[in-house]
């Protein structure tokens, strides 16, 4: 396959469901009559389960990472969406492996990853670590003189004592040594650098070097100015959300990070300022403190929609 479907992903998305229901064991008959009503239903589903099927057979002997994610997953949305990658793009084509050098394939299938509302703590040997915060996802290589992190998205922290690099979607950092925190943003790349120095290297851009106790903010709009570290740079590595004299929009904006669901705020109360250490282990926790310390109520539509709002 050329990486390219007569079907659309919606229908390899069905399909996908199907097989997996197939491989959990026989189905009932009740389920047979309705995978036999989807698959006559049109010529484009019959395309996917046929080809759905060759991809099935084709992917014991593969070892790419897709492919070991699509057999060996548990049944979740990791194994569903790698079937359904490799549906779409053809198993171990040439383009899957050039998708993923570029970052296009889905976090889901990186090296190392965090749910939402979890860290991680990683070793990388010889007094190196990775930390990474909510809804976070990193590629490790670590090879002979090469020592590569590539963040897919969210948020790490790196502590090493030897030479590193990490990728970014806006450029490359490089510490001979030290300690920072980078996050990926959608537009940009914000780091912050505790210990040592960070050289930073636009893509297509000039390289700048960060010292010790500064962070900056990098990406289309090229390389922003060093500023000092604020009191919520890397608080996350100990579980904790600092706001100081922050405003309510961006503290709720942040505080979302960490919880399943929408979390929203009312511009009416948006601009209240408000200054804390708060663990990010409670989220619930700290909606409740914001009812007392500020005037605000927080309406719960359910546990997944929360909207911040004045106090009547």
């Amino acid at each position: 396959m050329n990486g390219t479907s007569d079907f659309s992903s919606q229908v390899a998305e069905q399909a996908v469901h199907w097989l997996m229901e197939m491989q959990q064991g026989p189905l009932s008959p009740r389920q047979q009559q309705a995978w036999q009503q989807w698959h006559d239903a049109h010529s484009e589903h019959q395309r996917a389960w046929e080809h759905i099927q060759r991809v099935n057979q084709r992917l014991r002997g593969l070892s790419s990472p897709l492919a070991h994610a699509a057999l060996n997953a548990p049944k979740s949305g990791s194994r569903r969406q790698a079937l359904k990658l490799l549906l779409i793009l053809g198993a171990g084509s040439a383009l899957t492996w050039g998708l993923r050098e570029r970052n296009v394939l889905p976090p889901l299938l990186a090296d190392y990853r965090s749910p939402i509302g979890q860290r991680r703590k990683v070793s990388l040997g010889a007094g190196n670590q990775l930390q990474l915060n909510t809804a976070s996802s990193a590629d490790v290589r670590v090879d002979g003189q090469q020592r590569l992190i590539r963040l897919l998205e969210g948020e790490l922290l790196l502590t090493v004592t030897q030479a590193f690099q990490v990728q970014t979607a806006q450029g490359v950092l490089t510490t001979q040594g030290g300690r920072l925190n980078v996050r990926q943003f959608a537009d940009r790349t914000q780091v912050a650098v505790f210990e040592g120095s960070v050289e930073l290297t636009p893509d297509g851009g000039t390289p700048v070097v960060l010292p010790a106790a500064r962070q900056l903010g990098f990406g289309l709009q090229g390389v922003g100015k060093p500023l000092p570290l604020d009191a919520n740079s890397g608080a996350w590595a100990d579980g904790m959300l600092v706001a100081a004299h922050m405003r309510l929009g961006d503290f709720l904006d942040e505080l979302g990070r960490y919880r399943r669901g929408q979390l929203k705020c009312d511009a009416k109360v948006a601009d209240l300022l408000i200054s804390g250490t708060y663990p990010l282990d409670d989220s619930e926790r700290i909606l409740d403190l914001l009812e007392i310390s500020l005037p605000v109520r927080v309406k719960r539509f359910t546990r997944y929609w929360v909207t911040v709002e004045a106090k009547a």
